[in-house]
C-alpha cells in the first residue's frame, strides 16, 4: 500500500468569515486538512459548522478568506470527482424502485456521463464499494427496504465508488441508534486506516467523535480548537465551545455518550 504523506495539505482554509446579513456566523477560520486525516468537525447548532463545510466545497462564498482543494483556489476547483459527499438524510423517494447496486452506481457517474453506459470495470468498482461497506449481499434489495443505517452504507458506498480521495460527511448518525452508530463509526475507522481515505465528519456528537478522529476542529463562530483531541479536554475548550452549563455536565459523566 502507498505510504500517506500526512503533511500534504489537500484542503486550505484561510481567514475565512462568512455573514448572513449583519450576523456574523464565522470569523476568522484558518484549517489545513492533511491526506489522511480524520477529521471531526464539532460545534454547537448555529454555530458555524454546515456553513464552513459549505464554503469548503464552494457552494458559499466566503465574505474574506480563501479556499484552496487540492491546490487549486476553490473557484478554479475543476476536480470535483476527488471528493466525496455523504449527506445527513438520503435526499430520494424511499418509494421509488431503486435497487442498492443502481444507487451505489450513481457514483460512477461523474466519471463516466449521466447518459453512459457503465462499463465492466464500473460494476467491479461499485460491488467492491459495496463489499467494503458490508452491504454487497444486500445489492439486488430496494434500497427504501433498508434501515436508516443500511442506508447511510449503501451512500457510502456510493461516494466510495466514485474512487475520491476525501470524502465529507455532514451529521451522517442522525436518526439511527447506538449499536447502528457505533457500527457506522467502525466502518469510518477501517475507510481512513484501511483505504487510507481522509475523512471530514461533521458532527454533533463531541464525545464519539473526540474518540474516533485524528483531528478535531471545534468552531463556534470562530475556531474554537484545532488539533488532537486528547489535548481538547485538557483546557477550558468546552466551556468556550458549548458555555459553563455542559462544561459542568461532561465534568460529571452526564454528557450523551
Amino acid at each position: 500500500m502507498q505510504h500517506v504523506d500526512h503533511t500534504k495539505n489537500i484542503i486550505e482554509l484561510r481567514d475565512i468569515s462568512f455573514s448572513y446579513g449583519d450576523e456574523a456566523v464565522l470569523r476568522d477560520i484558518t484549517l489545513d486538512i492533511h491526506k489522511g486525516d480524520y477529521l471531526g468537525i464539532i460545534g454547537p447548532n448555529g454555530g458555524g459548522k454546515s456553513t464552513l463545510l459549505k464554503i469548503t466545497l464552494g457552494l458559499l462564498e466566503p465574505a474574506r478568506g480563501t479556499v484552496k482543494l487540492f491546490g487549486t483556489d476553490v473557484k478554479d476547483f475543476r476536480g470535483w470527482s476527488k471528493i466525496g459527499y455523504v449527506a445527513q438524510k438520503a435526499s430520494f423517494d424511499e418509494n421509488f424502485p431503486l435497487k442498492v447496486r443502481e444507487v451505489a452506481s450513481m457514483g460512477r457517474y461523474p466519471k463516466r456521463g449521466l447518459f453512459r453506459f457503465l462499463t465492466v470495470h464500473d460494476k467491479e468498482i461499485v460491488d467492491m464499494a459495496l463489499h467494503q461497506v458490508d452491504m454487497f449481499e444486500y445489492r439486488d434489495r430496494l434500497i427504501g427496504e433498508l434501515s436508516g443505517g443500511q442506508q447511510q452504507r449503501v451512500f457510502i458506498a456510493r461516494a466510495l465508488a466514485g474512487q475520491p480521495e476525501v470524502i465529507v460527511l455532514d451529521e451522517p448518525t442522525v436518526g439511527v441508534d447506538l449499536k447502528t452508530q457505533e457500527q457506522f463509526y467502525a466502518l469510518l475507522r477501517k475507510l481512513n486506516k484501511d483505504l487510507e481515505l481522509t475523512l471530514i465528519l461533521v458532527s454533533h456528537e463531541l464525545d464519539t467523535v473526540s474518540r474516533e478522529a485524528t483531528e478535531l476542529a471545534c468552531v463556534n463562530r470562530e475556531l474554537i480548537y484545532y488539533g488532537a483531541p486528547k489535548k481538547f479536554f485538557e483546557g477550558d475548550y468546552l466551556s468556550r465551545l458549548y458555555g459553563e452549563e455542559r462544561h459542568m455536565r461532561h465534568e460529571h459523566g452526564t454528557v450523551n455518550h
